[in-house]
């Protein structure tokens, strides 16, 4: 018996459903991260989230949704940023039940696209960001 997709050992859409809405409550809530959401239905960013990560981990449905590049390339994430995001994905994946080794096998899924999204610099964000027409999001981390 070969091994089987983190889609099926995690439970199906049912369980990316039910995680991604614990992950994105919390996402929502962060006063760094939710600034990048504003103006975005939590609803329709969850079942985004959820149809694309349904792909990467096995599902035989197709992501039907634009390249991760071209959702992102207007805005500056930094390492950090993405280093918050997957502290918030850990703690979710916790809070659902997910167990360990599972969890581990969804974060490193996750981690493997945000050399996709992080941008060095804001200079070199400025710099290499050739799409004049769409506004540029930047949102530093709060104080405190």
């Amino acid at each position: 018996m070969g091994k089987s997709s983190l889609f099926d050992a995690v439970g199906g859409l049912p369980a990316l459903q039910r995680i991604h809405k614990i992950f994105y409550d919390k996402v929502y809530e962060d006063p760094w991260l939710g600034k990048f959401f504003a103006g975005h239905e939590q609803v329709a960013i969850e079942n985004r989230q959820t149809e694309f990560m349904a792909e990467k981990m096995g599902s035989k449905a197709k992501y039907p949704g634009k390249p991760l590049r071209q959702v992102h390339e207007n805005m500056y994430i930094s390492d950090e940023l993405v280093a918050l995001r997957s502290r918030l994905l850990r703690e979710s994946l916790a809070e659902a039940g997910v167990a360990d080794e599972l969890a581990e096998r969804w974060l490193r899924i996750d981690a493997a696209f945000a050399k996709q999204l992080v941008k060095p610099s804001v200079a070199e964000f400025y710099r290499d960001y050739s799409f004049a027409y769409k506004q540029r999001i930047i949102h530093p981390k709060p104080q405190g």
